[in-house]
């Protein structure tokens, strides 16, 4: 069976909840058991919010310190602040504008998902962006069409909205080679 734990990092507005909903659905649509949790700090004033999201046999919601198989950052600043939940062979997918180095075996893999979705016209949508960027790392319990299929289903009635978050998710996975 599939076991992941994931911290999904960012900071209020940009949508961090949605992408933890998402993956929690695709995870479900496979079959599989998830739990999530949450934490909002000052969301509402641009504070951190870190969503723990579990896939697979767990008891318990939150991911502990050094058990992370994953951090997707939708800040720079919070792969910093959130590597130490990491897996001493875990891996990264983080927004930035510069490439910067990681020390010891992590993986990381970098996007400007800020300028790719202010070229989209879509300023929003930087949470697809860095989750399109973490799918195509093949690292992820799921895989892009099986998100673009839960997409697809919860967007299905708006279908604008659900044209600006798969060209989003994609360009993500096209838009700008992997660090």
């Amino acid at each position: 069976m599939i076991s992941q734990q994931l911290l999904i990092s960012g900071v209020g507005g940009q949508g961090i909840l949605f992408i933890s909903r998402l993956l929690a659905e695709t995870s479900i649509a496979k079959g599989l058991p998830v739990i999530t949790s949450e934490t909002h700090g000052m969301a509402q004033r641009g504070g951190i919010v870190i969503s723990h999201l579990k896939v697979g046999d767990f008891s318990s919601p939150l991911v502990r310190p050094g058990q992370a198989d994953g951090l997707i950052a939708l800040k720079s600043g919070n792969v910093a602040l959130h590597r130490s939940f990491l897996r001493s062979c875990g891996w990264i997918a983080a927004n930035v504008s510069e490439p910067f180095p990681v020390s010891g075996e992590l993986e990381m893999t970098t996007i400007d998902a800020d300028a790719i979705a202010l070229k989209l016209g879509n300023p929003q949508a930087v949470n697809l962006v860095v989750l399109g960027r973490a799918l195509s790392t093949g690292s992820l319990f799921c895989t892009t069409e099986e998100v673009t299929m839960t997409l697809i289903h919860k967007l299905q009635e708006k279908p604008a909205l659900l044209e600006r978050a798969l060209t989003a998710l994609n360009a993500g996975t096209t838009d700008c080679p992997r660090s």
